[in-house]
């Protein structure tokens, strides 16, 4: 658990309703500005790859610490 709380930070904070929010806006945010940036790096050749590589975890990372902050603010886990 103490592994999960240095990669995810925020997701632990959620414990009331407007951290919660917060953290969720975050991610999306995170996903979204980081998305914007490897879609545009997706079309050159070279890089195409790599940033399709790249996209998918950061994706893999915004889902897995909204998951993480909806499970901390229902209090299943601790």
């Amino acid at each position: 658990m103490d592994i999960l709380k240095k990669i995810f930070p925020f997701s632990f904070k959620a414990k009331e309703l407007v951290p919660f929010i917060i953290t969720i806006v975050i991610y999306l945010v995170i996903d979204l500005v980081c998305g914007f940036a490897i879609g545009l790096l997706s079309h050159i050749p070279v890089v195409n790859i790599l940033t399709g590589i790249l996209g998918t975890l950061l994706g893999l990372y915004g889902l897995i610490g909204i998951v993480l902050s909806i499970l901390v603010f229902l209090k299943v886990v601790k």
